[in-house]
């Protein structure tokens, strides 16, 4: 009896568990394009910063502005990220087009995976900035 009750009030306490956020800044660590890794860049870096439902996305250079180079919109759902791309610094395929990523977390690294529009199988790794 205690067992089951046990059983019953931890499946009723993980419903109410609050969903993952990306909310907060995120720093591109290096990622996999069909099958070949790409690393971070090291003459500067990349930042993305979301808030609930947007983000912003940066390129970090010592001594000089951030720079934006992306924007879009995005829908956290159980095991995928709906991102919508609303702004490109340089031309882009992706401009209002929906990428379906499946997302994990590992430890403190957010790990997107998807394939674009374009047939590239991607992977990337984003560490969450403290």
């Amino acid at each position: 009896m205690v067992l089951v009750f046990g059983a019953t009030l931890t499946l009723m306490l993980s419903s109410f568990q609050q969903p993952p956020t990306l909310k907060g800044s995120w720093i591109f660590q290096g990622g996999v394009y069909n099958g070949k890794p790409d690393p971070a860049p090291t003459a500067y870096s990349l930042q993305r910063r979301y808030k609930d439902t947007t983000f912003d996305a940066y390129m970090l250079e010592k001594g000089e502005q951030p720079l934006k180079y992306q924007s879009g919109k995005y829908n956290l759902q159980p095991d995928t990220c709906l991102e919508t791309e609303t702004y490109s610094l340089n031309p882009s395929k992706l401009t209002n087009i929906t990428v379906h990523y499946q997302y994990a977390f590992r430890n403190d690294t957010l790990v997107l995976s998807g394939i674009l529009p374009t047939g590239m199988v991607v992977q990337e790794y984003w560490k969450k900035q403290k």
